[in-house]
């Protein structure tokens, strides 16, 4: 059987900023190592190679945008966080909300680059249009629950399995993670339990006092 997936957002908390990256890095190898599981981290934009050339986890960006080379000042190109050494990239994410027309846009530069896409989404409709995208991942987390510590998976389980089956549907090789109030091992174990493949999840561990700890706690359950 596949190990489940876990995504950590750093957002801009300053406790996954700079050198602390690094230290929350750290600790996702470490149990990533010691446990089996795998793990993947999504520093903030300028610490990706950071992080990436200092630490052998997976590295996904927060964002891309679906623009190439050019005339684009201020966006963020798939090539240039790829040669900074991301894997993957988060798209549209709920506090970097996209129109549909720039996610496709996202998914396709990224797709082009080699980049594994996981594109978050907030409800069923959300999720079966993006699904319909060709994304690697989609990752459900009604955004009233991020960062609340109560998880999708009890407050509003329908949205996680409704999600499953509406994937299923429109395109079977998206999968489907699952966000917001992810903390610990029994979140991830309802998660896995009502179809998902794995977690994106941010505050539960990276403003945890003890983040390895807050780690092995979430795998527990697996």
């Amino acid at each position: 059987m596949e190990r489940p997936i876990i995504v950590l957002n750093f957002k801009t908390y300053v406790e996954g900023t700079g050198k602390n990256a690094l230290s929350i890095a750290q600790a996702c190898r470490d149990v990533a190592d010691e446990t089996g599981t795998n793990i993947a981290v999504a520093p903030q934009i300028p610490d990706i190679y950071r992080v990436a050339s200092g630490m052998d986890i997976p590295v996904y960006s927060q964002h891309t945008d679906g623009v190439g080379a050019g005339s684009f000042t201020g966006h963020i190109t798939a090539r240039t966080i790829k040669e900074a050494g991301a894997v993957g990239t988060l798209i549209n994410h709920s506090e970097m909300r996209l129109k549909l027309a720039d996610i496709d846009a996202s998914v396709t530069a990224a797709k082009n680059m080699g980049l594994t896409t996981i594109v978050c989404t907030n409800n069923i409709a959300t999720t079966s249009a993006s699904s319909s995208l060709g994304p690697d991942y989609v990752a459900v987390e009604p955004p009233e629950l991020i960062g609340s510590g109560i998880p999708v998976s009890k407050a509003d389980p329908e949205v996680v399995s409704g999600s499953v089956e509406a994937v299923k549907k429109i395109n079977p090789d998206v999968k489907v993670l699952c966000g917001a109030g992810i903390s610990k091992g029994e979140d991830l174990k309802a998660a896995l339990e009502l179809g998902s493949v794995g977690v994106l999840l941010a505050s539960g561990v990276v403003k945890a006092q003890d983040p390895k700890a807050a780690l092995y706690d979430l795998v527990s359950g697996i």
